[in-house]
């Protein structure tokens, strides 16, 4: 069973993916393009990156 916490963190990446695809999409297209472009192990290291610097914030926040 997942916590209130988590489901509320997972609708807000939701609402933040729509209000992007809605407010740019061409800018999401050129960004996926983009990403498609790189090579896997970069796509890796970015990834990484994000979920440590989230990880970072979070705790910062908390």
């Amino acid at each position: 069973m997942m916590s209130h916490e988590l489901s509320a963190a997972l609708c807000l990446v939701a609402v933040i993916e729509g209000l992007v695809l809605f407010a740019m999409p061409r800018g999401w297209q050129r960004m996926m393009r983009q990403a498609a472009e790189m090579p896997p192990r970069m796509l890796r290291i970015t990834g990484a990156v994000a979920v440590i610097g989230g990880l970072a914030l979070l705790q910062l926040v908390k």
